[in-house]
């Protein structure tokens, strides 16, 4: 445990250093402080702090800089948020707007890239109950059919089909009107167990079509195409802690590109109430290891569906980052909570 002298003076460094981005030094610390403390008290704690490994002191300079464990203390129990003026979250609304979601999803991860000048990143909604609000099949080839599936929410994804024989564009157009008229808006699983137990009267060349429809309109809504959304990236290469290293700047490029490492890292996040913030190595992500991620929760009707968050140095203004990423989960949640499309 420190004493308040202690956590005085580290709270001050950390502000200090992420605003200089200069090693802290015991003048500035007397200065900023606030505490009437001799140098050599000043220089005491400091050693005493080192000691605990929550500063260190790069051999270039006589100042300290924080450790991946001083800025741990910082955000957990010295940190003063300061949230986000009524204007600025009012703003913030009115450029969430947008008619499907995956521009919802790409415009809140625009959104957290240029307000904090870092990287924004949001992991697209899980599809809950995959279902259709139109289905449309065109013919192809004699045994290849265009299937075409409008989703709840907006989204449309293109499947080929390949069929056993041909099928005639009033049989397309009659199959398309069926599944339309009865199943719209339905889970494809309740839809499979309905086609087979109700529909014996159907012709089976019709229901075989129909089948293969709804396997594949399944698969086809419960994928996302970009599962993690990411913005900004190329700010990055102007925060002068990272791109000092440009081999670590290279891997952490490739990790952007490969992005399965942040969809884990953002479905852990979304298992976590409010914001949550990994430090350094605490990611488990090796390229991340001079940066830091602040995460937070989205919902759609009171389920958590997925995380927005934004990847930055260690070196952040946190008390400005974590309302940030906060209220755009909040907002990106209202959104899409009652984004109602056209026809649903």
């Amino acid at each position: 445990m420190l004493n308040q002298r202690a956590r005085i003076l580290l709270k001050t460094l950390v502000e200090r250093y992420i605003v200089e981005g200069q090693p802290v030094g015991s003048r500035a610390l007397a200065k900023f402080s606030g505490l009437d403390l001799s140098p050599a008290s000043i220089r005491n704690i400091m050693a005493d702090l080192e000691e605990m490994g929550y500063i260190a002191s790069p051999h270039t300079s006589a100042g300290r800089i924080p450790t991946p464990r001083g800025y741990r203390l910082f955000v957990d129990s010295l940190l003063t948020v300061k949230p986000l003026a009524q204007i600025e979250i009012s703003q913030l609304e009115g450029q969430l707007q947008a008619d499907n979601t995956q521009r919802l999803v790409t415009s809140a991860s625009q959104l957290l890239s240029e307000l904090t000048s870092f990287a924004g990143v949001v992991m697209t909604p899980r599809r809950r109950n995959p279902a259709f609000r139109h289905i449309e099949f065109l013919n192809l080839s004699d045994n290849r059919i265009l299937l075409i599936i409008v989703t709840p929410d907006g989204d449309v994804q293109n499947r080929i089909l390949t069929t056993e024989h041909p099928y005639t564009a009033s049989e397309l157009t009659e199959a398309g009107n069926f599944l339309n008229q009865n199943y719209a808006g339905l889970d494809f699983d309740e839809i499979r167990l309905r086609l087979h137990d109700e529909l014996r009267q159907l012709r089976q060349d019709m229901l075989s079509l129909m089948s293969k429809a709804v396997e594949v309109g399944s698969e086809a809504v419960a994928e996302r195409n970009e599962q993690v959304v990411i913005s900004g990236e190329h700010n990055l290469l102007n925060v002068d802690d990272l791109s000092s290293n440009m081999e670590k700047l290279r891997r952490l490029f490739a990790l952007f590109d490969q992005r399965t490492g942040f969809l884990q890292l953002l479905e852990l996040s979304s298992r976590a109430e409010g914001v949550r913030i990994f430090i350094g190595g605490e990611s488990g992500l090796v390229p991340l290891d001079e940066c830091s991620v602040v995460t937070a929760p989205y919902e759609v009707d009171g389920q958590v569906v997925g995380t927005v968050g934004v990847i930055g140095p260690t070196r952040m203004a946190y008390e400005r980052v974590i309302p940030i990423v906060d209220i755009t989960a909040k907002l990106l949640s209202s959104a899409l909570s009652h984004y109602e499309p056209a026809g649903r």
